[in-house]
């Protein structure tokens, strides 16, 4: 069932539709945003697997430091 799912014709449809509903100057931006965010997720898993974390967040027993009078 799946092994024709995605022949030139059916993205071919795809794409016009996605045209039509997007429109011609925002069908550039959108698949851009879509790339970063592909890459993007592919960097923070390739650092997961690595044992890194690109952003970590402070531990729980880290206590917050205050300037006090």
């Amino acid at each position: 069932m799946i092994e024709g799912l995605f022949q030139p014709m059916h993205m071919l449809v795809v794409f016009g539709i996605a045209l039509l509903v997007f429109g011609p100057k925002k069908l550039p931006e959108l698949g851009k945003g879509i790339g970063e965010g592909i890459r993007g997720f592919k960097s923070a898993m390739a650092g997961k697997e690595e044992g890194k974390i690109s952003n970590p967040k402070p531990d729980a027993e880290t206590p917050n430091r205050s300037v006090e009078d």
